[in-house]
């Protein structure tokens, strides 16, 4: 049997921080993990930033709030609820994604926690797991499943090298070139042509 492990952002959703940088002018929020590979390195340098500016949680969830789903996601991700077992599985926190959750319909989603001061500001983030995305992928595998893996940036790299079947979807060119292993898609007909295939759906 297959389970789909997705990542949420850049599969599903715009970068949230990349919003978050457009809407507040702060161009350092922009990076993700396709720029800076090392997480915890990432994470502290947005709390700093918004702990420097000021800017709560309440903030960024006005922001997200008003985000779409990227075209053809809820097509794409209604064909995968027909058709197969997926899980979304992102390094981004509850906080941010119950918004998304809702205009996909509520898939099952894996992800982390943010912790917030009685003001509101967040003053730290608790990862539900280290290197979660890798050991999901793991844990199903040691269950029996054929794992197909969906990810866009260093932070799924884990994911897709543990999985049956590992895809870049829409990277950036410089995760692209470092990992040439990995198929590349950039459409959702090319991601359901792939799935399909291994499904047996006609």
């Amino acid at each position: 049997m297959y389970i789909i492990c997705l990542d949420l952002e850049g599969i599903f959703t715009p970068e949230i921080w990349e919003a978050v940088a457009y809407k507040t002018g702060i161009e350092k929020l922009s990076l993700t993990t396709r720029d800076i590979p090392d997480y915890d390195m990432l994470m502290n340098q947005r709390l700093k930033i918004l702990r420097d500016n000021d800017i709560s949680l309440n903030d960024i969830q006005s922001i997200i709030e008003k985000m779409d789903l990227l075209p053809g996601a809820i097509e794409f991700i209604d064909w995968l609820q027909l058709n197969a077992q997926l899980i979304i599985v992102t390094d981004s926190f509850v906080e941010f994604i119950k918004p998304f959750a809702k205009k996909l319909k509520y898939p099952m989603i894996f992800c982390h926690n943010l912790e917030v001061d009685k003001n509101g500001f967040i003053i730290n983030y608790k990862l539900r797991l280290r290197d979660m995305k890798k050991e999901t992928v793991r844990a199903f595998k040691d269950l029996n499943y054929t794992i197909i893996a969906i990810g866009d940036s260093y932070n799924d790299i884990g994911m897709l090298e543990n999985a049956d079947y590992g895809i870049l979807f829409r990277p950036s060119e410089k995760v692209k070139q470092e990992f040439p292993q990995f198929q590349v898609n950039t459409e959702y007909t090319e991601l359901k042509n792939f799935i399909s295939n291994h499904l047996g759906i006609k």
